[in-house]
């Protein structure tokens, strides 16, 4: 069977060695050694197009046409860091407008949203475009950097509509927040979050975003007080009692209260009451005359108990107390390995003999 080359394929782009507007450029095939052992057979077009863009590197040439290739090579391998770094170098070389640059990007963006360089590209983009819009090369005016930010947190809430727990995606959303920072833009992300730990209480990057927000907009860098910093603390500490009394055996809700503690140097004995209920082989029943403790809420009649999150918090606080609170953790741990979460038995048994060499020292 004779090999049919690219430009031969109906409604097929013709490879860059056929056109000639790129006979100038010698291409530079990929260097394998020798005599490779285990060489990558890339498909005729994508070979094509790096040959090509080795040879675009070694001239340094910088062009509308590199646009073009670096565009083709991406959307073949949006991981191909030295395509998006050269892409960037000419953008700014050939005053390209960065906002249709931009529009480009949402389109990558949604297709390949779990790849680094997507989004590390367009924050290089944000980076100019928020740093002074006036003096940007743009296609029209832009909006200020507030105005900007507000589009792009829109815009990062679709995509993740398609993914919801894309670690790329957070992490850009974040630095969108701390580098343009208007106290405005931080107003929508609790509202934000609660929508999403209603529709999804598991939901771990939502949970990891609320400690975020709260934190990075809380205390000495927005200038509150320490009645109003205690205030955030109780509300969040209320919040998170609240999901986890409706999904006990959820770890994400678990580790936002231990971070919570942790955070404010708050002693987790004041949660004991709160954990006691969890810890227990079935919920507790309660007359219908009993007073609810509101600011205490039990865990459901459907829970699955004891929850092992609930059993080492509770474990943590007395290995915290000292004294006779270790012996206390040691005897919860030893249910942890031998009953209710034996798949970690050689972490709880680690615990064990940490807390008691502890003990002895």
């Amino acid at each position: 069977m004779s090999h049919v080359s690219g430009g031969d394929m109906p409604g097929k782009p013709p490879l860059y060695c056929e056109r000639e507007d790129w006979s100038d450029i010698v291409p530079i095939p990929q260097y394998d050694g020798v005599n490779p052992l285990a060489p990558i057979f890339y498909n005729p077009e994508y070979k094509d197009a790096t040959d090509y863009f080795r040879g675009i590197v070694k001239t340094g040439e910088l062009s509308p046409r590199v646009l073009e290739l670096t565009e083709k090579i991406i959307r073949m391998n949006p991981a191909h860091y030295s395509a998006w770094q050269y892409r960037y170098r000419t953008l700014l070389a050939v005053k390209a407008p960065l906002d249709v640059e931009l529009r480009l990007m949402d389109s990558l963006a949604i297709h390949f949203m779990k790849t680094y360089q997507v989004w590390h590209h367009r924050r290089l983009l944000l980076t100019l475009l928020t740093a002074s819009p006036s003096t940007a090369t743009t296609s029209k005016p832009l909006p200020d950097a507030f105005d900007i930010a507000t589009s792009e947190l829109e815009f990062i809430a679709r995509v993740l509509e398609e993914d919801s727990k894309n670690y790329h995606t957070w992490s850009y959303r974040e630095w969108i927040l701390a580098h343009v920072d208007d106290a405005r833009l931080w107003l929508g992300e609790l509202p934000y979050v609660d929508d999403l730990l209603e529709a999804d209480v598991r939901n771990n990057s939502a949970w990891h975003h609320r400690f975020f927000v709260v934190f990075s907009r809380g205390g000495k860098r927005s200038g509150a007080s320490p009645v109003e910093e205690a205030e955030v603390l109780q509300r969040e500490i209320s919040f998170t009692k609240d999901k986890i009394s409706l999904a006990p055996n959820n770890p994400s809700a678990w580790n936002y209260l231990r971070g919570l503690l942790d955070h404010t140097h708050t002693s987790w004995g004041k949660l004991v009451v709160f954990v006691l209920p969890y810890t227990q082989l079935q919920p507790t029943t309660h007359s219908s005359d009993e007073v609810v403790d509101l600011d205490n809420p039990k865990p459901p009649a459907e829970a699955e108990l004891p929850c092992a999150a609930a059993l080492d918090f509770l474990a943590e606080a007395y290995v915290r107390e000292g004294g006779e609170g270790v012996q206390k953790a040691v005897t919860l741990w030893k249910s942890l390995a031998n009953e209710h979460d034996t798949i970690r038995k050689k972490y709880w048994e680690y615990r064990i003999k940490e807390a008691l060499a502890s003990k002895l020292v």
